[in-house]
């Protein structure tokens, strides 16, 4: 499981990167779903977001899911490519895979990397 260090994450399996103001969902959340398929973002640029507010629904071989912003802000940036290519989400949720990004974003509940491999662990029993 990728965890970079340098992201914020929520026990609902999505993750906030402090520095670019960037959101998606983690590598652990992609490998529970499987094969990703579909992606639809639910926000757009200019919008104002809240902790907890769905961003996006996104559907794989086994399941759909609500992807949750893990930080509020004002829009600044939505990944529409993700819908013409939602398999991003499962090669680079960190990288090409991030959803949508917030100017001045300020994080909900949120764990460091650390913490979040040890709440992932617990789960695995």
């Amino acid at each position: 499981m990728n965890v970079p260090s340098n992201l914020k994450y929520t026990k609902s399996d999505e993750w906030f990167d402090p520095s670019s103001g960037a959101m998606g969902i983690t590598d652990y959340a992609q490998g529970q779903l499987s094969d990703i398929v579909f992606v639809e973002l639910l926000v757009e640029e200019g919008e104002d977001v809240t902790v907890g507010k769905a961003i996006a629904s996104v559907e794989s071989v086994k399941a759909s899911a609500e992807i949750y912003a893990s930080a509020a802000g004002k829009v600044s940036a939505v990944n529409k490519g993700l819908s013409d290519k939602p398999e991003t989400l499962n090669s680079d949720p960190y990288g090409e895979g991030w959803m949508i990004k917030v100017a001045g974003g300020v994080a909900g509940d949120v764990m460091d990397a650390a913490e979040y491999e040890k709440y992932c662990a617990g789960r695995a029993h």
